[in-house]
């Protein structure tokens, strides 16, 4: 026996993952939880016998309804899964699978387009932060193909912008959950001596610890593959996670995807800054839309880690180019012009596109007090 639940396969930003109305899925967490992990494939690091693609980058999950809210269009819970693990994370936000969202609403019917070009306001269920999602919809449809391209994602396709009304503290009680621009911080841990190093904890929207990659013997332009392999540098970093989280008030971290570490360099690309970051303990091939958000946000924050190294337009807004792994990610932030520390709002451009729609086949077995239940 099997169950049937419809789903739209999709593509936001640089990750993808399977999108559900609520409706469509169980009203108590356990059980939705145990549904996710049968639909993904976890736990397996092949994920072979799920939607999963064996990265964190496809172990996600978009959960979309219509908003209750004045003055909301819809609402939408991301999870985090991990190939090899059974958790299921509905913590952090997640920018890049936030640009699949509208798109999905119009294919489903939730919401109607209103020209050539709609904007709707999404609620992110998982930290309460509000966005107004543009996509182009000429004869009320959702458009894909167009001129825009993020680095990350083979050729070019429609453009979506995404305008971020309040990232701040979207996890941790504050931007600076520390209370500090920047701490300097001792760890200590098996199989490394201990070390001393400034970080910058932050959260525009992603909770991050920000370090300087030559304060870890390391060049910050090494490869996504070579930092994976570098267990010495792995442990240092989990070690400095654990003890940040506390800092940050966010408890013990350990079996939490945040915060995510990222370490940063000189821009070697013409870009303000470059960035290899870990999700937490695999290496971004490229990096999120909200983590590039709050780099981006170090970047222009006088004192934080980034200063000496960031290269900031003068001008504002300010167009913020994060390099990473795989190319670059521009983020355009607006300053308070009463105060220099506080970035007002956030702007970016995203694409998506809808891979495949149907119905994902789990076990009856994952939620068994399902009443009708479909075989197959």
């Amino acid at each position: 026996m099997q169950i049937q639940i419809p789903c739209l396969f999709m593509r936001g930003g640089t990750s993808r993952g399977p999108f559900f109305n609520e409706e469509d899925l169980p009203t108590d967490i356990p059980t939705r939880d145990r549904v996710l992990l049968a639909v993904m494939g976890s736990p397996d690091k092949r994920q072979i016998n799920g939607l999963g693609g064996a990265h964190p980058l496809t172990s996600k999950v978009g959960i979309v309804r219509r908003s209750e809210v004045v003055g909301v269009d819809v609402d939408f819970l991301f999870a985090q899964l991990q190939p090899d693990r059974d958790t299921v994370d509905t913590t952090p936000n997640c920018g890049n699978m936030l640009a699949a969202v509208v798109p999905f609403a119009l294919e489903t019917g939730m919401v109607h387009a209103k020209g050539e070009v709609s904007t709707f306001r999404v609620l992110t269920r998982n930290t309460g932060m509000q966005c107004d999602i543009t996509v182009q919809t000429p004869g009320g449809r959702v458009n894909y193909e167009g001129n825009a391209r993020i680095d990350g994602v083979p050729g070019t396709a429609a453009p979506i912008k995404i305008n971020f009304l309040d990232t701040a503290g979207s996890v941790c009680a504050g931007l600076l959950p520390t209370g500090h621009v920047r701490d300097t911080v001792t760890v200590d841990g098996a199989g490394f001596a201990t070390f001393t190093i400034d970080v910058t904890c932050i959260d525009n929207g992603m909770p991050l610890v920000i370090m300087r990659a030559v304060d870890l013997d390391r060049t910050g332009y090494e490869t996504v593959s070579e930092l994976n392999n570098d267990e010495v540098l792995k442990a240092r970093l989990e070690a400095l996670r654990l003890k940040c989280g506390t800092l940050m008030g966010l408890g013990d971290v350990t079996a939490k995807n945040y915060p995510k570490m990222c370490l940063i360099s000189s821009p070697k690309h013409g870009g303000s800054i470059s960035t290899r970051c870990f999700i937490p303990h695999v290496c971004h091939d490229a990096i999120g839309v909200l983590a590039a958000v709050t780099v981006g946000t170090a970047c222009v924050m006088q004192g934080s880690v980034t200063t000496g190294i960031a290269e900031v337009p003068p001008s504002s807004p300010k167009t913020i180019s994060v390099e990473h792994p795989t190319g670059e990610f521009s983020v355009e932030l607006e300053i308070d012009p009463h105060n220099a520390q506080n970035v007002t709002s956030a702007a970016l451009l995203r694409t998506a596109r809808l891979i495949m729609r149907g119905d994902v086949m789990i076990p009856a077995a994952a939620w068994p007090s399902r009443d009708d239940q479909e075989t197959a």
